[in-house]
């Protein structure tokens, strides 16, 4: 195991306390060298700790990314397995359309980075599948729905309202006219 001496932690730190302030201003496509300048820090720093845009997007979102995967484990028991899934997804909305960024760096997983899984995606699968096949089983859920299917349908709701006056309600109201068609059972 390498030990990263005290500077280079610091510098981690610094460039994603500042690579979310610009993500979250300008989107997954914010600028690497703005982000490097503001943290002052060289271009060639940022992409020491960061070597690609997705592994920067993936630190950045990885805290909630983690929430969204706690949520999913701690639904996957509850009584209802529908309203169950329905809370993950509204937890989901809810952060797909506060966070700029969010449904772009859910979507990415080509481009630059062409052999890098989806991260973002990947984890959240890993959790929410269980979630997912229990309101299967129980009925609540047609069959053949996967996480990635739910994940698209998020993200394309997220990207959508993203310039709506109120991008949270219009999603919350989008996903609720969606949810009839995905589980129609009230």
């Amino acid at each position: 195991m390498t030990v990263q001496r005290a500077d280079a932690r610091r510098n981690y730190a610094l460039i994603l306390a500042v690579a979310e302030e610009e993500v979250a201003a300008h989107g997954a496509n914010a600028s690497l060298e703005q982000i490097a300048r503001t943290a002052g820090v060289g271009s060639a720093t940022v992409r020491r700790h960061f070597p690609s845009r997705q592994a920067l997007l993936s630190a950045v979102f990885g805290k909630r990314i983690d929430d969204l995967r706690a949520r999913a484990v701690d639904l996957t028991d509850a009584d209802d397995p529908r309203a169950a899934l329905l809370d993950w997804l509204n937890a989901l909305t809810a952060y797909a359309t506060s966070a700029r960024g969010m449904a772009d760096a859910l979507l990415q997983d080509t481009g630059d980075d062409a052999d890098h899984v989806n991260a973002c995606s990947l984890r959240l699968g890993e959790a929410v599948d269980p979630l997912l096949r229990r309101a299967v089983r129980a009925g609540a859920v047609a069959p053949g729905v996967t996480t990635a299917d739910l994940i698209t349908l998020v993200t394309g709701l997220a990207l959508a309202t993203e310039h709506h006056p109120d991008p949270a309600a219009e999603a919350n109201r989008l996903l609720a006219l969606t949810v009839r068609g995905i589980s129609p059972r009230s």
